[in-house]
């Protein structure tokens, strides 16, 4: 059933496509410093971090990226719209991290919840390093205390979808970061709060 025009998000633009490129080539620069003469074993978190996390290894000079592997991990503590506060596995890593100088890469990090299992789920396989790169970080809304090792962007507390995030499977290929915006222009509580 289509929305009505209330219902319809209004979307801004809030870090342009050229930006959100040209940021993430300055953290490939500083992830293949610090990985020079290693192996290490990029880790994604399903959905979000997908587009950034290939837009990141496509950016790394060639000697690192024959010896680089990566892989996706799925975490979901979602039922709907509404956080259960429950973590759960979607999908599990198929390549192992022990002994790997790993990176996790996740798309944004907001409470910390979701990395903060993935993190001890990673470190229960005894990787030789465990870093963290986040395209987007909102720091406001922290509840764990999560490691961020090369961050792109800090943003106020706001719902973002584009470049990997969404919004109920919508907006997750958009080349930009964008807020959800009441049709009156404030910013929209996505999904929708209930009272």
């Amino acid at each position: 059933m289509p929305r009505s025009p209330l219902e319809t998000p209004v979307l801004k633009v809030l870090i342009e496509h050229q930006q959100v490129e040209r940021r993430i080539g300055e953290l490939a620069q500083e992830v293949a410093a610090d990985y020079a003469g290693s192996s290490p074993l990029f880790i994604g978190l399903l959905n979000g971090a997908v587009q950034f996390m290939m837009a990141l290894i496509d950016r790394l000079p060639e000697e690192l990226l024959a010896q680089l592997d990566y892989d996706f991990i799925g975490v979901s503590s979602y039922q709907g719209s509404e956080s259960t506060g429950q973590i759960k596995l979607t999908k599990d890593l198929v390549v192992a991290a022990a002994g790997r100088d790993v990176l996790i890469v996740d798309g944004i990090v907001d409470r910390g919840r979701s990395l903060d299992f993935v993190l001890a789920k990673i470190k229960s396989q005894q990787p030789l390093s465990l870093r963290v790169c986040a395209l987007l970080n909102k720091r406001v809304r922290r509840e764990f205390p999560v490691p961020i090792d090369y961050c792109g962007f800090e943003i106020e507390d706001a719902f973002v979808v584009g470049y990997g995030m969404d919004c109920d499977h919508r907006y997750r290929a958009l080349r930009h970061i964008a807020v959800i915006e009441h049709a009156r222009g404030e910013p929209e509580q996505w999904p929708p709060r209930k009272s």
